[in-house]
């Protein structure tokens, strides 16, 4: 009997939304299918080597420098391909979903690029994968505007006056569950990048720019090399020239921490830079390291700074590895949301982030990270005084910079402890998080931050490793140990006070107990969820 034929597109799944047809046109969708048939094979081959190597690091509770790869680190002649002329200047990057609003305040912020999001900051409901990018094809096309339930109207600036789009695409570990080929779900990587690609490279190409993508979750230059023959495949594929698409990439997992030379070389004739940040990575630390023993078991969330020794030598190691070969080092990310109510607390908030920018560019970075337009000019002040007029600083070389392996896991040099308060804390931003994402929404204010998915893991993360390393924190003047039965407590108490908050018909109207319970099965679960975006992607509607 003969296998069946494979179809030549890839199958929607799911109730028509309105003016869904012009993204998923059968030229995509047969797009679509193509990438998936080449690719995915690969996505899952690299997919089953991170659970090696997480299994790996459980057994010898370290990380080295890959020796097979030493020729790369120790060859001093590549350099990534030079910047093209609007991504030459990253001083201030905003990130943000790709809802229609946001879309046009984003690209209005005055930061240099936008970093529009459907990983993290986005629920991957189908309406925000398929909305999302018709808005950004209608705002490449000047026909996006939005009027808010205010009656307040927005619309795009000139063209000269708007950030640069960089799109960042949903990591590896996601399929797509509405769109099908072959009978099995499309990644939702592919299915991002690929909708993406296939309606605005060349259309942005005749704008003077060009296809721009952040790489999240990126854990091997393995992982990069499937990027680089993706985009070397869809360039082809469509005509557009090789080395128009450029990659930036995140750094926000421990292993890739360790190959970041690696990862630039693989995508060296697409590669833009890297970027550092702070919750995925230290998320990334707790999941692998999170049956290792005491010594890796990290404090507060809150308290765990950009400038803890380990957290040091990852950013010195990131902007040394980025100007060494050309590339840009971007920072992090600045999540304070302005209070329009309280100016105390917007003063005390902007000198940290004033200072957290200008301690960035002066440790050489050549951009950074806010969540909020009205962060926009306190980041930009702090990169204009160390910049000037120079685009970058990638001259600035660091040589100095020597940072070694046990350094960047060296978690033991931070002089912190776990707090009842920052298990309180954990328990009630995750909780609230999550409701909102399961509600659609990705991005979300919390006690005057913008939150993400990352927020959440990091959270969820720590809980799991305090429990089972046998935290011990102070609470009412005792010493209690962090348990399971301490957790479900402070998560009742916490949506009782949810609850009160909101009112009981708003509380019945939200998605609160299955965020609750959500939250709890991947908190305290024996088997350590790898995503907690997996099991939560299954309650989305």
């Amino acid at each position: 009997m003969s296998a069946p034929t494979p179809s030549p597109l890839a199958i929607v799944d799911a109730e028509p939304l309105d003016r869904q047809e012009e993204v998923l046109t059968e030229e995509a969708l047969a797009f679509l299918a193509e990438l998936h048939r080449r690719f995915t094979p690969r996505r899952d081959e690299l997919l089953a080597r991170r659970a090696e190597r997480r299994a790996e690091i459980a057994r010898t509770s370290t990380l080295d420098f890959l020796p097979e790869t030493a020729h790369i680190r120790e060859d001093d002649s590549w350099r990534v391909a030079p910047a093209p002329a609007a991504l030459e200047d990253r001083r201030v990057e905003i990130t943000g979903p790709t809802d229609r609003k946001m879309t046009i305040n984003a690209l209005n912020s005055g930061a240099r690029v936008w970093l529009a999001d459907f990983e993290d900051a986005s629920a991957p409901t189908w309406r925000n994968v398929v909305l999302g990018q018709l808005n950004l094809i209608d705002a490449y096309e000047r026909r996006i505007d939005f009027t808010s339930p205010q009656g307040k109207t927005y619309a795009l600036r000139p063209a000269g006056e708007l950030a640069t789009v960089v799109m960042r695409p949903r990591g590896w570990h996601l399929d797509e569950r509405h769109l099908r080929a072959d009978g099995r779900p499309v990644p939702g990587a592919l299915v991002d990048f690929g909708l993406y690609f296939f309606h605005n490279a060349r259309r942005l190409v005749e704008m003077g720019k060009g296809p721009y993508f952040y790489l999240p979750k990126t854990e091997s230059h393995l992982e990069a090399r499937l990027w680089n023959d993706i985009f070397v495949f869809a360039q082809d594929r469509l005509g557009i020239p090789q080395g128009t698409v450029r990659a930036t990439v995140l750094i926000e997992t421990i292993t890739a921490a360790y190959e970041m030379e690696e990862i630039l070389y693989e995508l060296r004739d697409h590669a833009s830079g890297l970027n550092a940040g702070r919750w995925d990575y230290l998320f990334s630390i707790v999941k692998n390291f999170r049956d290792c023993g005491r010594k890796f078991v990290l404090p507060d969330r809150n308290a765990v700074t950009m400038t803890a020794p380990f957290m040091r030598a990852y950013t010195e190691l990131l902007v040394r590895t980025c100007h060494k070969r050309g590339a840009h080092a971007i920072g992090g990310m600045a999540a304070f949301i302005p209070s329009r109510r309280d100016a105390e607390v917007n003063r005390a908030a902007f000198a940290k982030v004033r200072a957290d920018k200008e301690r960035e560019a002066g440790d050489g970075f050549d951009g950074s990270w806010v969540a909020h337009p009205d962060l926009v000019p306190i980041a930009r002040a702090a990169f204009d005084a160390v910049l000037g007029d120079r685009p970058n600083q990638k001259d600035r070389l660091r040589e100095g910079v020597h940072v070694t392996a046990a350094e960047l896991t060296d978690i033991a040099s931070l002089h912190a402890e776990p707090t009842f308060e920052g298990l309180r804390n954990a328990v009630q931003v995750g909780i609230r998080y999550i409701e909102a994402w399961l509600r659609g929404l990705g991005a979300v204010a919390i006690f005057n931050l913008m939150e993400d998915a990352a927020t959440a893991e990091i959270s969820r993360s720590q809980i799991w490793q305090w429990i089972n390393a046998g935290v011990e924190v102070t609470h009412e003047g005792r010493t209690v140990p962090v348990t399971a039965e301490l957790v479900r407590r402070v998560a009742a108490e916490e949506l009782a006070a949810v609850r009160e908050e909101t009112g009981a018909e708003a509380f019945a109207a939200g998605r609160w107990q299955q965020a609750h319970d959500l939250l709890l099965q991947v908190a305290l679960d024996e088997d350590y969820a790898d995503f907690l975006t997996l099991p939560a992607y299954e309650l989305l509607d």
